[in-house]
């Protein structure tokens, strides 16, 4: 395991302070607030930390309300809402500066058979060959801010390979559809939960930026404002994010200052594992003078 993944792992490990009440620590990604997916994924773990190891999440609903400040720990407080035969519910706070930033209801379920059926994967161009959005930064570094280089071309936890990348400082109108595969760089832990929470954190990283593909707009133009409003995630079967998955998105709308986008995840045998939803503020505000 490299050391990046092993420090991914400690950041979503967090700390027992007492009874359904944890606490963890936040990373530097280059933006001024806490990463959401961060919040989402330790939120997880913390709820997964309070039911019986043999439940698995199969969903999960967080709504954002705050900023969360990286510069501060972050208290995550459970609460039981129920805990049946099949299925146990948790909810989770988030809390920095007494004040709530995030809120997440999660719902557990014991392992059964039953009817299956799945939308097919797109058929989309295979990992292997395509560059990762880490490759196309570091090859391109000088466009980007000397003040976030730095933490823009580092090493990641986390490899991003775009079915069809785009120039993010000059991007052109392009329909709202993306394919991307993603995994960790390195073997991760078997216990399932692992994988949860890190798909639920990977799955934050360009979401809400497949809304902004018709209107030629990215995060790195300091006349957007973009922010995450509330996120889902159902995990529909068992997969490892150590290897490959495609996560496919779309955004069937825009509107009211707001950006609504969907995601669904397939691994190489093009079983569809989880699906995501996210409804984001997207705000154009031109720059004076």
């Amino acid at each position: 395991m490299t050391h990046v993944v092993e420090q991914l792992l400690e950041l979503l490990e967090l700390r027992k302070l007492d009874d359904y009440l944890y606490q963890g620590t936040s990373e530097d990604l280059g933006f001024p607030n806490v990463f959401g997916g961060q919040v989402v994924g330790q939120a997880l773990m913390a709820a997964y930390r309070t039911v019986d190891s043999e439940l698995s999440a199969h969903s999960l609903h967080a709504y954002f309300l705050r900023a969360g400040d990286p510069a501060h720990d972050i208290i995550y407080e459970v609460t039981q809402l129920r805990d049946g035969r099949s299925f146990s519910a948790r909810r989770v706070v988030a809390r920095q500066h007494n004040q709530e930033i995030l809120t997440l209801t999660a719902s557990f379920q014991r392992e059964e058979a039953g009817f299956e059926h799945q939308f097919d994967m797109p058929d989309v161009v295979a990992p292997d060959g395509l560059k990762s959005e880490l490759e196309m930064r570091r090859e391109h570094a000088e466009c980007i801010p000397e003040s976030k280089r730095a933490q823009l071309t580092r090493e990641s936890p986390i490899e991003i390979r775009p079915t069809w990348p785009m120039n993010y400082v000059k991007p052109e109108p392009r329909p709202p559809y993306k394919d991307t595969w993603f995994r960790a760089i390195s073997n991760l832990p078997d216990e399932q939960y692992w994988h949860h929470c890190l798909l639920a954190y990977a799955s934050d990283f360009g979401l809400l930026g497949t809304g902004l593909l018709p209107h030629a707009k990215s995060f790195y133009q300091r006349d957007m404002q973009v922010a995450s409003l509330d996120h889902a995630v159902w995990f529909q079967r068992s997969f490892r994010f150590d290897d490959w998955l495609l996560y496919s998105t779309d955004s069937p709308s825009a509107s009211g200052g707001r950006c609504f986008n969907r995601g669904t995840v397939f691994d190489r045998q093009g079983r569809l594992v989880a699906t995501t939803t996210q409804d984001g503020l997207v705000r154009h505000r031109p720059q004076k003078g």
